[in-house]
């Protein structure tokens, strides 16, 4: 067994293996119960409220349990909560929660918390906006109970409640729900599987999450974010390596357990190697996000013109390189799913220079640099923005791409200065294809302003819709608001689409079993002989 678990102290991957290794406690030194995970970027945004990036939620799906939940068959299904009723005029939602729910800190789960909680995501996240827009008041009935009460009827309370993608309502303690929605948390304490161990967090490094003992886990059999969130290791670790070989290499040697992320130039080998079991499971979208607050993406025109210079198929080529796990897709919604549409104002998968440059020049364009994010280390991502910026040069921008870590990425993503001092005017993303079915959910389609998604579109027509969708009864009527939807956001340049992808994750064939391959990354139910 030590065998299996000597590093090669030699190399820089067994240098940050060994000390996380020495870091370990005592008693979590036993290879069946430490399990070992790269994740698919660093963790620097502790706050799942504060930031849509993926990896920070999932570190929040480690600690924190939300009321709901959905399954992988994308029904919603209660989580924290026992039981729930609709009063017969669809306006008053009153929720119970279930028994023994309790923080890591010992304190019992009560209702104030959870609304503590669900108002400060309301806040941040598009449907949480909607949904409370919508709201009369929402209030305590019992320390373990509470409703919501609408001014009319509102068809997407458990929609909202039990999302499974950023950004998600977890539920936190009061005293840290009370933080306000634009500053980021200091404390991560939550009521879920895992405990967060903030003394051995090192940003770059690794995070480490211990078993939660006193979690009482739901009864039905796990699936997608709902059932029983069983947790059989006594310790995971985040292992950030952020080089794709030397991941590969690590997870090859035993030395890591799973990558949650396959690097696509090793996919094929990994999925070759008789040790490891491959998946291709969660599927997305790329994008190019445009800063809408600052020149000169505050021009409708100079955000078509970068919309018309795109090339999805020479993104893909590149950033993805293997026909099985991508596609071209101009619909915003994932394509072959219920709300998806061709329509798409003359954009196409393919650049059309002339056109980006007429826009260009009658927009006023002079040549000011375009400061585009690079995110050279994650690997789902790094290779897309060079080619981004060949693009934008070949339709008549002068770009100046800023290499660095997704963690910065993250943090300066949320900056609203001009370029010039310290902001951006694009980057580069994805977004899994469960953010992406429905048009209120997904934040690329917000438009509120600074109350939104970062690079903050501001359209009211576009919110309209927005709301019109929420309140519609009727699959047709869902379906051509949808459409008129798609239609608007490319009227006002929210954002190119750059395609679809899967995204396969690798774990260690016969060592790692239980994993939940879905759309969100949850660590629970896996254990190690």
């Amino acid at each position: 067994m030590q065998s299996k678990r000597r590093f090669m102290l030699t190399s820089t991957l067994g240098a940050v293996l060994a000390l996380t290794l020495a870091a370990a406690p005592a008693q979590a030194q036993g290879a069946g119960s430490t399990f070992r995970l790269v994740p698919s970027s660093d963790l620097k945004v502790l706050d799942p409220i504060w930031t849509t990036a993926v990896v920070t939620r999932n570190h929040g799906y480690m600690i924190y349990d939300t009321l709901f939940g959905t399954d992988a068959a994308g029904h919603i299904k209660p989580q924290m909560v026992d039981s729930h009723t609709v009063s017969s005029d669809g306006k008053t939602w009153t929720f119970k929660l279930r028994s023994g729910l309790a923080f890591h800190d010992g304190q019992p789960v009560t209702a104030e918390d959870v609304l503590a909680s669900l108002a400060r995501w309301a806040k941040r996240d598009p449907m949480g906006q909607r949904m409370y827009a919508s709201m009369d008041k929402a209030e305590v009935m019992s320390a373990g109970s509470f409703r919501l009460v609408f001014r009319e009827p509102y068809g997407a309370v458990l929609e909202s409640l039990g999302k499974p993608s950023s950004l998600v309502p977890f539920i936190m303690p009061k005293r840290v729900a009370d933080t306000p929605a634009d500053k980021q948390i200091t404390e991560s304490v939550g009521s879920g599987p895992y405990v967060f161990k903030a003394d051995e967090f090192r940003p770059g490094e690794r995070a480490v999450y211990l078993k939660n003992a006193k979690y009482v886990p739901r009864p039905e059999a796990p699936s997608g974010t709902t059932g029983a969130k069983s947790v059989k290791v006594d310790r995971v670790e985040w292992v950030v390596l952020k080089d794709a070989q030397t991941q590969v290499n690590a997870l090859v040697n035993g030395e890591v357990d799973m990558l949650e992320s396959v690097p696509f130039e090793h996919y094929n080998a990994l999925k070759a190697n008789n040790r490891v079991t491959t998946v291709a499971a969660a599927g997305g979208q790329y994008l190019l996000r445009f800063n809408h607050l600052v020149p000169p993406f505050n021009d409708v025109r100079v955000r078509q013109a970068a919309m018309f210079s795109m090339d999805q198929d020479a993104l893909l080529r590149t950033q993805v390189g293997i026909p099985e796990l991508y596609k071209i897709c101009m619909s915003v919604y994932p394509c072959g799913s219920p709300l998806a549409s061709k329509k798409s104002l003359g954009f196409t998968e393919k650049s059309q220079y002339a056109k980006a440059r007429e826009l260009l020049k009658a927009a006023g364009y002079k040549g000011q640099p375009v400061v585009l994010l690079h995110a050279t280390d994650n690997t789902s991502l790094a290779k897309l923005p060079p080619v981004v910026a060949q693009l934008l040069r070949q339709g008549g921008f002068t770009v100046d791409m800023k290499s660095m870590d997704w963690g910065s990425v993250v943090a300066r993503r949320a900056k609203k200065e001009p370029a010039e001092q310290g902001g951006w005017n694009a980057f580069v993303t994805y977004w899994g294809t469960e953010d992406a079915l429905n048009p209120i959910n997904y934040a690329p389609l917000s438009a509120n302003g600074e109350a939104g998604w970062f690079g903050w579109a501001s359209d009211e027509r576009l919110e309209q819709l927005r709301t019109d969708f929420s309140r519609a009864g009727s699959p047709a009527l869902r379906l051509k608001l949808a459409e008129e939807i798609q239609v608007r956001a490319y009227e006002i340049g929210a954002f190119a689409p750059m395609g679809e992808l899967l995204r396969p994750v690798a774990f260690r064939k016969g060592v790692v079993n239980g994993v939940l391959v879905g759309a969100a990354n949850v660590y629970w139910n896996i254990s190690k002989p």
